[in-house]
C-alpha cells in the first residue's frame, strides 16, 4: 500500500543525506492519497542533516567578498544551505499539520519540490567552484523558527514564508549583483530562476495566512505583528524589494508598514 503524500513528505524530512532529499523531494507521488485528517506523532530525528556543514551562530560566520574564488564559493554555499533548509521547512508544513484544505498541502507539496530543484543547481554550480555543500559551516536559523512556530500553522506561515523567505526577495537584487561583478553570469542566472520561484512561495505563505486568519475571524495586521513578537521574528530591514513583495502578495499597508 502507498504511504500517503503527508508520510512520504515526513520520511524524506527525516532523510540526512542532503543529495538524496532533494532527490526524493522532486520524486514524491502526487497521486497518492493526502489522509488530511491524520494526525501523525512526531517522530525523533527531525530535520535528517548531514554531518557536515558545522552549524554555528549566525555571528561566527565570516563576511567574505565575492571578488575571490573562495569568498564566491563561500556566499554559493551559504544559499544552498539556505535552500536545503527551504526543502525541509516545506515538508515539515506538510506532514506537522492536520484538517487543512486538500490545496493546502499540494501548495507546499509543490514548493518543496522546486526548493529541491534550487538546491540541485547551487550545489552543481558549488562544484564548479571546485567545493561541496558541506565545505563551509553555516546557520541554523531558518529551522529555529520552525521550531518555535511547530505548534501553529498560523504562526507558522506568518513567519517562515512571509517574514524569514521573503527576505530572501529583498537581498536577492545585491547577491546577484556581487555575482555579476565577480563574472559569475551562471550563478547569476541561477538567482533568476529563484527569484522567480520564492516570489510564488512566499505568495503561498500569504494566501494560507489569510486563510487561516479569515478561518479564525482575525485581523491579518494584527495579528501578524502579535505573533512577530510572541515568537522573536526579526524585524525585516531594508532595502526591500517592493516590487517582489507586490508579485507575492503583500499588501500596501503591509508594505507601508515595512518602515
Amino acid at each position: 500500500m502507498t504511504e500517503s503524500l503527508r508520510r512520504q513528505a515526513l520520511a524524506v524530512l527525516l532523510e540526512p543525506d542532503a543529495d538524496r532529499k532533494a532527490a526524493a523531494a522532486q520524486a514524491l507521488d502526487l497521486d497518492a492519497g493526502l489522509d488530511e485528517a491524520e494526525v501523525i506523532a512526531e517522530p525523533p530525528g527531525i530535520p535528517g542533516r548531514p554531518a557536515r556543514p558545522a552549524l554555528v551562530a549566525h555571528t561566527q560566520l565570516k563576511a567574505r567578498g565575492a571578488q575571490t574564488l573562495e569568498g564566491r564559493a563561500a556566499l554559493i554555499h551559504s544559499i544552498v544551505h539556505i535552500e536545503l533548509n527551504a526543502i525541509d521547512l516545506a515538508l515539515d508544513a506538510v506532514w506537522r499539520f492536520d484538517g487543512l484544505p486538500r490545496a493546502y498541502y499540494l501548495d507546499w507539496l509543490g514548493v518543496a519540490r522546486e526548493e529541491a530543484l534550487h538546491f540541485s543547481l547551487l550545489r552543481d554550480h558549488l562544484r564548479t567552484l571546485g567545493r561541496g555543500y558541506g565545505d563551509f559551516p553555516a546557520h541554523n536559523g531558518l529551522w529555529d523558527m520552525a521550531q518555535r512556530t511547530r505548534h501553529d500553522v498560523l504562526a507558522r506561515m506568518a513567519l517562515v514564508p512571509r517574514t524569514l523567505e521573503a527576505r530572501g526577495l529583498d537581498a536577492s537584487p545585491a547577491v546577484k549583483a556581487r555575482l555579476l561583478a565577480a563574472g559569475d553570469a551562471a550563478g547569476a542566472a541561477i538567482l533568476d530562476i529563484l527569484l522567480r520561484d520564492e516570489i510564488g512561495h512566499v505568495a503561498v505563505g500569504n494566501a494560507w495566512f489569510r486563510w487561516l486568519c479569515a478561518e479564525r475571524g482575525l485581523d491579518p495586521m494584527t495579528t501578524y505583528a502579535a505573533l512577530a513578537a510572541q515568537h522573536g521574528a526579526p524585524r525585516p530591514r531594508g532595502p526591500f524589494n517592493l516590487e517582489a513583495r507586490r508579485a507575492a502578495g503583500f499588501r500596501e499597508d503591509e508594505l507601508a508598514a515595512l518602515g
